[in-house]
């Protein structure tokens, strides 16, 4: 089985909230909201997904539901296999649940974005793909610096605690502590517990820097293992499904 989250930002706090699971088994999607909905309700008013209007529901489709569709770019448009070098992917990729789990697929039209929840391998490590965010906030000499980065260079993360906007921001940074972005917020509530109690099993390396005309928020793509074998990603209350446990990843009868 394949999943992905689906998060809403706040336009007025800027907060960022984890509302919706999507995920493919059996030929099917099923969509589902997560506590986190309710809690972006609670806080900001976040209103719920026009096309899912039933929050107590799991929906089902034999193809992607256009919420997800509409950000992935189309197969025919010349630039698909420019965007597949930027992810790191093969040229024959077209999976959607694999593409929007690399490319966030936040779009400018909506408040939206995406993140995916990733396997363990043989060792029980969990291993994430994720665009350094934040570049357009860096000076210059950032970009200058990225671009020579060198392949599974080793990456840093350092606590931005006073941060005006997040104070468990966390920023990249080199061994020669030149910064590079932002960590994801999305990995921050997983994040900073492991790296105050063990830090030495995290591990963020450099796997592709995409240079000029690649969009500055493509530009450095990471990779991070968490080496810590009790390790659950996104398990906090914010990602439980709002529906019975009982009715989830059931066979359904599409048309």
């Amino acid at each position: 089985m394949k999943k992905l989250f689906l998060a809403w930002q706040d336009s007025v706090s800027r907060a960022w909230f984890p509302v919706g699971q999507l995920t493919f088994s059996n030929s099917y999607y099923q969509f589902t909201y997560i506590q986190g909905a309710k809690t972006a309700k609670e806080k900001c008013g976040f209103p719920g997904i026009f096309s899912f209007p039933d929050w107590h529901k799991v929906y089902h489709s034999s193809e992607v539901f256009p919420i997800f569709s509409n950000r992935i770019m189309r197969q025919s448009r010349p630039e698909y296999p420019q965007l597949l070098r930027w992810l790191n992917f093969s040229e024959d990729e077209n999976d959607p649940i694999t593409l929007l789990s690399r490319s966030g697929g936040k779009r400018v039209t909506d408040n939206f974005e995406v993140f995916p929840y990733p396997e363990p391998d043989e060792n029980e490590y969990y291993h994430f793909y994720f665009f350094s965010h934040g570049l357009r906030y860096m000076q210059k000499a950032t970009d200058d610096r990225i671009i020579n980065l060198q392949p599974q260079e080793q990456l840093y993360f350092m606590h931005d605690l006073q941060n005006s906007y997040d104070n468990n921001a966390l920023m990249l940074r080199t061994e020669d502590y030149s910064l590079l972005g932002y960590c994801p917020r999305y990995l921050l509530d997983d994040l900073l517990p492991i790296l105050q109690q063990f830090p030495h099993s995290v591990e963020v390396t450099v796997e592709k820097i995409n240079l000029h005309p690649a969009p500055l928020k493509m530009r450095l793509l990471c990779h991070m293992i968490i080496k810590k074998s009790d390790f659950k990603p996104f398990s906090s209350p914010l990602y439980k499904p709002l529906v019975e446990e009982k009715k989830l990843y059931q066979t359904p009868e599409l048309n």
